[in-house]
């Protein structure tokens, strides 16, 4: 981890759907004043769950995942943050310690922004606390739908529901391929099984012509019948 002798300008992830995009022209000349910048490299920890942070994240380039450890030492994947997307925010607002470990999984530079500061834009913006607000009401949306989708799909259809949602997320390249590079554990620890199964299922896919697999690198090929395996609507 290291400082930048640049700093981010905060505008730049104006286009990405940042919480920041309500604050004043003053309130952004405060933000870009204040807050810190640092890159870390792919497999850097930004913070750890049952830890204290000092303040929120914003990720300016690359992708974090943000993970719970079970009792067994295994991950449990629940988010993906990129461009424009805060982290580490619930626990400044629930003032307890961080619920998540966050950790680089490419080369990635995030801004960190003070506790103090983010309370007092919350406090004094009440557009940029309705979007932090919306912003915890969409999290918490999404919590809700993977506890169902536990308790009631099959590891076969949650498969083909990540496989959408990690299309959705960070789109396809020319040739079709996620853009994003996942190991099998990852995937496994995204959809809650275990990796063995998680690499049956991908040779399965494969041969049911809904993917193409180049190590790690996944090519979506009929995301139509992914959709309803997953039941996608």
């Amino acid at each position: 981890m290291q400082d930048l002798d640049n700093l981010p300008v905060c505008g730049d992830c104006f286009s990405f759907n940042s919480i920041f995009n309500s604050l004043t022209d003053n309130e952004l000349d405060i933000l870009n004043f204040e807050k810190g910048c640092n890159f870390y490299k792919r497999g850097n920890i930004i913070y750890q769950e049952r830890n204290r942070i000092a303040g929120i994240y914003c990720v300016n380039k690359g992708i974090i995942k943000l993970y719970k450890t079970g009792i067994d030492g295994r991950e449990q994947i629940v988010k993906f943050a990129q461009k424009g997307d805060i982290i580490g925010y619930r626990s400044i607002l629930s003032q307890e310690l961080a619920c998540t470990t966050a950790k680089a999984i490419e080369d990635s530079v995030l801004c960190f922004v003070p506790a103090g500061l983010f309370m007092r834009l919350i406090h004094e913006n009440n557009d940029f606390s309705m979007q932090v607000m919306r912003l915890s009401l969409k999290e918490l949306g999404e919590a809700n739908k993977f506890i169902l989708n536990i308790a009631q799909k099959t590891v076969r259809e949650r498969l083909a529901e990540v496989l959408i949602l990690l299309m959705d997320t960070f789109s396809l390249d020319e040739d079709n391929y996620l853009k994003v590079s996942l190991t099998r554990e990852e995937i496994a620890n995204i959809v809650g099984t275990a990796t063995e199964s998680v690499i049956r299922l991908l040779s399965e896919f494969k041969a049911d012509k809904y993917i193409e697999v180049n190590g790690r690198r996944i090519k979506i090929i009929n995301p139509a019948a992914l959709k309803k395996l997953g039941s996608i609507k």
